[in-house]
């Protein structure tokens, strides 16, 4: 599994950084938090609640996508939300092994989890945009929620472990 990037995906408040991390020190690979790459610009339009368009999410996907194949030799695990096709055939390009964990929860359990949520520059808002255009991928590891993070953590690493 070295070389395996292992992308965390979901809506905003499914988890993706903080059973991310914990999943990274497990596989004992790095872990790269997708939104360190937005941009200002787009850090500002997300946290007014405006969901950024297909044309808006390129070059950030890009960054990520150059950030994984740098590191894709000794494996890494990522938190993105990479929603839709289009996002996880840019997220990607040039790499040997992407394995996707799609994180489940509640519109119930994500909202709470949103308005506990602080220092986050993504608005609660978005979670409707999100859920309407979260598009899963086929073949996914599909985990809900519900469990401490730490249990989830050990749960994906055992699944993904042949």
């Amino acid at each position: 599994m070295s070389s395996t990037a292992v992308v965390m995906m979901g809506v905003s408040g499914s988890g993706k950084s903080t059973v991310g991390v914990l999943l990274a020190k497990r596989l004992g690979v790095p872990f790269l938090d997708a939104d360190s790459l937005h941009s200002d610009a787009a850090k500002a339009r997300m946290h007014r609640g405006e969901p950024l368009t297909e044309t808006m999410r390129e070059p950030w996907l890009d960054r990520v996508n150059a950030a994984i194949r740098t590191a894709e030799g000794d494996g890494i695990v990522v938190a993105c939300s990479a929603l839709t096709p289009a996002a996880r055939t840019r997220l990607e390009r040039g790499l040997d092994s992407v394995r996707y964990v799609l994180l489940t929860g509640s519109d119930e359990l994500l909202r709470d989890r949103l308005a506990h949520r602080h220092g986050h520059f993504a608005s609660p808002q978005l979670l409707d945009s999100q859920l309407d255009t979260l598009r899963p991928p086929d073949g996914a590891l599909v985990v809900d929620v519900t469990q401490p993070p730490d249990q989830l953590a050990d749960e994906i690493a055992t699944r993904l472990t042949p």
